[in-house]
């Protein structure tokens, strides 16, 4: 696209001669040049503004859809977990030999509660992990303005 729009806005280049009638003709042109170059300039930076807002839009997409995911698959753990913490406790409890049953059951909640922030925290780690390594620098857009930014350096 950025080649089709270099090509379209390069002007061909006139020879001159002497004639002060020529180069008069030339000097009037010029507004037209500035102008269809003006525009060539707003026409190539509107497509590089709708490629980034493009490329926002998909990681935007991607984050929320993973946000989602996340949250509904949270939601449902998170009600797995308690009745499966409250059976593990329970167990848990009938290990000890206490004489007071409160004993045992607090004991019993306490461990497996310290079991499941523990594996909270992994996952949660994990999924931050996974998206720190998610690029935010939109990639086509900045190798876009490199290839445009060495075209007006050979030009």
């Amino acid at each position: 696209m950025a080649d089709l729009e270099r090509s379209t806005a390069a002007a061909p280049a006139r020879s001159s001669n002497s004639s002060g009638v020529e180069g008069q003709a030339d000097i009037q042109e010029l507004p037209a040049l500035f102008g269809r170059l003006s525009d060539g300039v707003m026409t190539l930076l509107d497509t590089k503004l709708s490629l980034l807002k493009v490329e926002i839009k998909e990681d935007a997409d991607a984050y929320i859809s993973g946000g989602t995911k996340i949250g509904i698959g949270a939601v449902i753990a998170g009600v797995g977990f308690a009745l499966l913490n409250v059976a593990i406790a329970f167990f848990v409890a009938k290990l000890f030999t206490f004489d007071d049953p409160r004993l045992n059951y607090a004991l019993g909640f306490l461990i497996t509660g310290v079991l499941y922030l523990l594996i909270g925290g992994i996952v949660i780690m994990s999924v931050k992990k996974g998206l720190a390594r998610r690029n935010l620098v939109p990639s086509r857009s900045v190798e876009e303005l490199k290839r445009d930014k060495q075209w007006i350096q050979k030009g």
